[in-house]
């Protein structure tokens, strides 16, 4: 199989849903799957049902338990570098036929990250793995250097009149 780059972006719902839908048909079909996710670090519905599936879908969380609503401190830096490292190993390493990095392009937004960070991900991917970045702010290199991209737009969404995150549903 050769491994292309897709990007999944916007500022729609859907971006790790997409992903998490290509994790499972990836590990149903018997390829090997490494899930890193960027700024992250709790334990949602989703992680629940894909500790099933272990033997064939590694996760791995690298932030401070939700979205950072204040300045990023060192703490977030180095939790986003440790992340990078995990996913470059999971990437050229062997063990894996699909690596995604859940909001990594968010870590690049907020600064965490470089964007040359990710384009020397894409330059070091082997050619059989497949690799995923999601995430609002795909900077524009990375689009470019992607073989598929899909942007997520928000129409309308439920938030807006009042409704919060619903178990099962958003986390």
């Amino acid at each position: 199989m050769r491994g292309l780059v897709q990007v999944y972006t916007g500022d729609g719902k859907g971006k790790t849903t997409a992903a998490l839908g290509l994790a499972i048909r990836a590990a149903g079909a018997g390829l090997r799957v490494y899930l890193g996710q960027f700024i992250k670090n709790a334990e949602y519905s989703e992680l629940k049902i894909l500790q099933r599936l272990a033997d064939v879908i590694t996760v791995e969380q690298f932030g401070r338990g939700c979205f950072l609503l204040v300045e990023p401190g060192q703490e977030d830096v180095d939790a986003a570098r440790q992340g990078l490292t995990a996913v470059e190993q999971a990437l050229v390493g062997g063990r894996y036929d699909v690596v995604i990095a859940d909001e990594i392009n968010v870590a690049v937004a907020l600064k965490l990250l470089g964007e040359g960070d990710l384009l020397a991900l894409i330059a070091r991917k082997p050619s059989e793995v497949e690799l995923v970045f999601t995430g609002r702010g795909a900077p524009p290199s990375v689009l470019e250097r992607a073989d598929l991209v899909t942007e997520m737009r928000a129409v309308k969404h439920y938030y807006d009149r009042g409704i919060s995150a619903r178990k099962g549903i958003e986390g």
